[in-house]
């Protein structure tokens, strides 16, 4: 080979080089800035969270775009609290779009609605009249029990656990109302905890906590401690617990999310007021949000019950289909180690890449 033809053959390697080069450059902006592997990397970081939190972490994230998930614990099952929720409101829409309810139907409260709780529906009083609207907004946007019951009593209870059924694939427990989370726990400490009232439960709470709230519920019942079955709440609920009432694995939870990323099976109307109700919830802000960047929106739900905490939601960004991230923590009653878990969830997701704006 002569010199002429050798530089020409140097010339056109370098140029298909540089091909090359340039189009895994552009591959690389079309799929974006997360790392190969990145769900191992996750998982490693979520077990360190895990071994600096008092109780069990429970997390599975799913990145719709490459359909890749992470997890520690997920085909576990957790206790949602509140997360529960979620179904409920999807219900609620399903019968706005079959015609059965509209948002401005007028409800009236009825004694047995209430529920001890956050939210402005316990300031009214039976017989006072709201919409399903301000019902809708105050259960997920303040997490109102009663408002949560009264929407259950509107749609049925049926209906809320065959949509649960219809989109999860049988990792969820039987939901209840709110007003039966606390029956059922208190249950465990003498059966007749079943025929409480909205005002027994009003009693109770106010008693305050530990062995007043046992002392209160004794009185109530118009019964000794010493006919009690189990000695504590923590015994009491831990039974509660184990009865998978109000509980799931997080990866078949997530399932609902999906469904409301996708649109699948409510109106466009339905979904899009669904998604911006959960979008502006007043609960959480502690919790993974803490952990995400600020160009991302979250929307999610937040839970809180005796020794366990959740939250669950849906990372939207631009171009991006979305990220589920769902964490649960059991067997600590300090809130603040469980936020700061979760913030630490959200930040070690933030850390993959997945978020980085393209």
């Amino acid at each position: 080979m002569d010199q002429a033809n050798g530089v020409d053959a140097f010339r056109s390697v370098t140029g298909i080089t540089r091909y090359l080069l340039a189009f895994a450059a552009l591959m690389t902006l079309a799929t974006g800035p997360v790392s190969a592997g990145w769900e191992e990397d996750l998982e490693k970081k979520l077990a360190g969270i895990d071994d600096r939190y008092p109780g069990e972490l429970g997390v599975y994230v799913h990145n719709l775009e490459d359909g890749k998930t992470a997890d520690l614990r997920a085909g576990e099952t957790w206790y949602l609290a509140s997360t529960i929720k979620v179904p409920v409101a999807m219900a609620v829409m399903e019968a706005v779009d079959s015609g059965e309810l509209t948002l401005d139907t007028d409800v009236e409260l009825k004694a047995a609605d209430f529920v001890d709780g956050a939210g402005e529906t316990n300031w009214k009083s039976p017989g006072d009249r709201v919409s399903v609207r301000y019902l809708f907004e105050q259960m997920l946007t303040h997490s109102d029990n009663t408002a949560t019951d009264v929407l259950i009593r509107l749609v049925g209870m049926d209906a809320v656990n065959q949509l649960v059924r219809r989109y999860t694939d049988g990792g969820i427990g039987e939901v209840t109302t709110l007003a039966d989370v606390r029956r059922y726990a208190y249950s465990r400490f003498h059966e007749q905890a079943m025929t409480l009232s909205s005002d027994d439960m009003f009693t109770i709470k106010k008693a305050g906590t530990g062995n007043d709230r046992v002392q209160a519920l004794a009185e109530v019942l118009d019964l000794d401690t010493g006919e009690f079955l189990v000695p504590d709440l923590d015994a009491a609920f831990d039974g509660y617990y184990e009865s998978g009432l109000n509980s799931g694995r997080l990866d078949e939870f997530s399932l609902l999310f999906e469904a409301l990323a996708e649109q699948d099976g409510l109106s466009d109307d339905s979904s899009a007021y669904l998604l911006s109700t959960l979008e502006n919830i007043k609960t959480g802000d502690n919790r993974i949000k803490a952990g995400l960047p600020d160009h991302v929106t979250f929307i999610h739900k937040t839970g809180t019950q005796y020794r366990r905490a959740c939250n669950i939601g849906l990372v939207q960004m631009d171009d991006h289909p979305g990220v589920i991230i769902a964490a649960c923590g059991r067997g600590t009653q300090d809130l603040n180690a469980s936020e700061l878990a979760f913030r630490r969830v959200g930040e070690a997701v933030s850390e993959t890449g997945v978020f980085e704006e393209r």
